[in-house]
């Protein structure tokens, strides 16, 4: 006889809220080194996920240089889910050096240690004249503070809407679509992806286990340590129809089908190639294939980026 497997309930926002803040302070200053890199060096892209943060940098750098070609000098940011605040730490940095001279921008991240981290580690920026720099404990689950239409970019990156209870996705992007003016940008996981913990490397886990009908990560880190992250792994199609209703969608690409894979690094890909035309066939491959519909679902992450939907 066969017995059905039986689902449990899909999880509710305060327990996601307990769960995700946990795992992230948990995580502490080390998830820095794991998310972005160099803390030290803003833009060096030494971290994991290196290939695909240049990607979306060079991204974030053409929608900065076409707001400031129109003669704006004014910017508003909003980041959600900012962690260690690396990237509103790059853009008002750039932003600055392009010539915005009334900067305001904010991030919030349910994890208070991460919050922490982005406040010492933005503290010179946070005083420079025409800067207004601030980082907040909040979740993605609550209204948003900013006005109608008041952001000129929205940022929502590193997988943060993979921890969001799939029921609860629409009315996000619905707020989120309310207070764009001009760009919404987020990736997220996707799911052929290669495994993650979100929180740390590979490396330091006895096991982990994604379970794709619970949209749930178990993992048992080397130093005792057990977590539960809701973890929702995204098609194309999928993040494609979320967005679609509040936003005319610019591109949606693949990051990283290849480098993750293939490129020398120690940390998981011991005895790999490095020679300068190898990585430059991954970079072709790359871009070959980051768009189409047989591979795209394979990538790291997806890479959506939008405008606001004209009513």
């Amino acid at each position: 006889m066969s017995v059905a497997r039986l689902k449990s309930n899909p999880p509710q926002p305060a327990a996601c809220e307990r769960a995700i803040a946990a795992a992230y302070n948990q995580a502490g200053d080390n998830y820095m080194s794991y998310a972005d890199g160099d803390a030290g060096d803003l833009f060096a892209f030494s971290g994991l996920y290196a290939y695909g943060d240049r990607r979306i940098w060079e991204m974030l750098v053409a929608k900065l240089c076409a707001l400031r070609a129109t003669g704006q000098r004014s910017l508003r940011v909003l980041d959600m889910g900012c962690g260690p605040g690396t990237w509103l730490r790059r853009i008002v940095t750039r932003a600055r050096a392009i010539g915005f001279t009334d900067i305001a921008a904010r991030g919030f991240d349910i994890a208070e240690a991460q919050i922490h981290r982005a406040r010492t580690l933005s503290a010179d920026l946070a005083g420079l004249p025409g800067v207004k720099l601030s980082f907040e404990v909040g979740d993605i689950f609550r209204p948003l503070a900013e006005a109608d239409r008041s952001v000129d970019i929205c940022l929502c990156l590193c997988g943060v809407l993979n921890h969001l209870p799939k029921d609860e996705l629409p009315r996000v992007m619905a707020e989120i679509g309310r207070v764009t003016a001009c760009v919404f940008v987020t990736s997220v996981r996707t799911v052929g992806s290669t495994p993650t913990l979100y929180i740390d490397g590979l490396e330091h886990a006895r096991r982990f286990h994604q379970d794709n009908d619970d949209n749930r990560l178990d993992v048992e880190l080397d130093d005792g340590r057990s977590l539960s992250l809701p973890s929702h792994l995204f098609t194309a199609a999928e993040l494609r129809d979320l967005a679609s209703p509040h936003f005319a969608i610019e591109d949606l690409t693949g990051l990283d089908l290849f480098h993750g894979r293939f490129a020398d690094d120690p940390r998981w890909n011991p005895g790999g190639r490095a020679d300068d035309s190898f990585v430059r066939e991954l970079d072709r491959l790359e871009k070959s294939y980051c768009r189409d519909a047989d591979f795209i679902d394979h990538a790291t992450h997806l890479l959506l980026v939008a405008r606001r939907a004209t009513r």
